[in-house]
């Protein structure tokens, strides 16, 4: 295929390619991809146009394509920084990271005056957990640029990352003393939970709030800021209700199939309760420590634990293990769990080998590793079918508890499960029914941890949590509060920094108001206080 050229066009497709970038400017996306889609059917080479292709839909989240288009036009646009920007952000959504950073530095060395290219640079290192290095630039994006809202948001965020609770705290005021309604970074302050609201904050949430004409999005984080900032007062049947509207909001956005998850996880209980083939290789992913839980039940504290000893690296949520089965089942045509019966031994130790190909930056420094990612849950027959050594822990908090924590945290649009607590509780039954089945089926490769037990116990259930993932005992574990490394999950990166509490319940506070999903709860067969 002959690649991208930049040559006249007709009249009648350079008139739609300047109608294109009109409507691009206008934020007519969709008319603007119309037009782009019929130069390229007249002009099917042209540069300009399939760059625009790939922005087009890179905003759409399709990544793959964007990358598709990127690399056609990039021998147009060799030291074009903007463009291999766009390449980096598309290949990082992909998990190609390497190359996603080495096309964000690559950018930075084009364009090194460029706030963009070392905010890109800095916001994609935070996220691979390079957190030092991101924070170097990040402050090279606020040299170029002062008060660059975005780098001053990811700033503090990185530092809240790792543990530097003040040096957030302060950015995330700075950044307000800039942009006093800015919803992202009242919300990461709120994300902290370590800052107590007073009557000055909660009037200027409330005057945010009265801004016309606000995305939804910020709307809803003004709304749960709002909500703890009335928690802080106190006053929680208000907070309650702040909750609700701001919970409300969501639900209409975010896509959620409560059934069809039910069906889903029945299908996998059904399926897997069947023999799966023997392994080829019994020790294959020995080095793999699978976290899954609900979100807020304490897995990243016993992922911090983990990471505190010496042999294990803590890799926070990752996707690959998500990854690998979606790319099985596109392969297949089928969906999972309908395939897992016709893999064979061989598939399995492929798909295993694939993983731990993935994962391997990982295991530089140490020779295990964690997996936190919150889908894992539905995978754990598959992950121990690829991984026959593999451990799983499964972490498990008070249900009642674990569904008002989740519905207090304004989660991004991919968790849609926790904007009704009705379909919370539902989320919940599921996960507890599962896990159940994974812990019956897989003793001794499956291991119980309730994260009650735990603020009980902790140097009891420590040691029992290191047997089983046949790891000595290593006292830094009991002292992980100590341990430094990046935590990304933002509500639990201050936690993690302090010695365990056993004053976390809530549902007592909100009293009549959580009665529904007690009896939700107790006609499902769980106990509930």
């Amino acid at each position: 295929m002959q690649g991208p050229i930049r040559s006249p066009l007709s009249p009648h497709a350079a008139d739609m390619l300047a109608r294109a970038r009109q409507a691009w400017a206008q934020r007519q996306f969709d008319v603007a991809e119309r037009l782009i889609l019929q130069v390229l059917a007249a002009a099917p080479n042209d540069a300009e146009a399939t760059r625009m292709l790939g922005t087009a839909a890179q905003r759409r989240g399709d990544h793959a394509k964007a990358i598709d288009c990127f690399r056609r036009v990039l021998p147009v646009w060799p030291d074009d920084s903007d463009l291999r920007i766009g390449l980096g952000i598309a290949l990082h959504e992909r998990g190609e990271i390497e190359e996603a950073l080495m096309q964000m530095r690559h950018a930075c060395k084009l364009a090194p005056d460029s706030g963009s290219a070392w905010f890109n640079l800095g916001e994609a290192l935070w996220r691979q957990t390079q957190t030092e290095e991101s924070i170097v630039a990040l402050r090279r994006a606020l040299e170029l640029v002062p008060n660059y809202i975005p780098a001053m948001l990811s700033l503090a965020r990185a530092h809240a990352s790792l543990g530097r609770i003040d040096a957030a705290v302060n950015g995330f005021r700075s950044m307000l003393k800039v942009d006093p309604g800015n919803a992202e970074g009242w919300f990461g302050l709120s994300n902290l939970n370590t800052v107590r609201f007073d009557a000055a904050d909660e009037a200027s949430l409330r005057q945010a709030l009265a801004r016309p004409n606000m995305p939804d999005r910020d709307r809803e984080l003004l709304g749960f800021t709002l909500a703890k900032a009335l928690e802080d007062q106190p006053d929680y049947a208000q907070a309650f209700d702040m909750f609700q509207v701001a919970n409300t909001s969501r639900r209409k956005r975010v896509k959620w199939d409560a059934a069809g998850e039910h069906r889903r996880v029945e299908a996998i209980q059904r399926i897997f309760a069947n023999d799966m083939p023997q392994p080829i290789d019994s020790d294959l992913g020995r080095e793999v420590i699978f976290i899954v839980s609900i979100p807020r039940s304490g897995s990243t504290l016993v992922e911090h634990i983990l990471a505190s000893h010496s042999e294990v690296e803590g890799a926070n949520e990752i996707k690959d293990m998500s990854q690998v089965v979606d790319a099985e089942t596109h392969r297949r045509h089928s969906a999972f769990p309908l395939w897992a019966p016709d893999a064979t031994s061989q598939d399995w130790q492929r798909l295993g080998r694939e993983y731990l190909a993935r994962t391997a930056s990982w295991r530089r420094s140490k020779p295990r590793f964690t997996d936190k990612s919150l889908v894992t849950w539905y995978l754990v027959g598959a992950a121990l079918a690829m991984l026959p050594a593999a451990r799983v822990v499964i972490v498990r908090r008070d249900p009642l508890e674990t569904c008002l924590a989740c519905y207090r945290q304004c989660f991004t649009e991919k968790v849609g499960f926790t904007c009704d607590l009705d379909e919370m509780a539902d989320y919940c039954i599921d996960f507890l029914h599962l896990t159940r089945f994974w812990l019956e089926k897989f003793p001794g490769r499956v291991f119980d941890l309730p994260y009650e037990s735990l603020v009980a116990e902790p140097e009891s259930m420590t040691r029992q949590l290191l047997d089983f993932c046949d790891l000595p005992f290593d006292a830094a574990c009991l002292d992980f509060h100590q341990t430094t490394r990046a935590v990304l999950s933002s509500p639990s990166a201050a936690q993690v920094r302090q010695p365990l509490r056993s004053d976390t319940a809530r549902s007592a506070l909100y009293g009549s108001k959580l009665n529904h999903l007690r009896q939700r709860l107790r006609d499902a067969g769980i106990s509930v206080d």
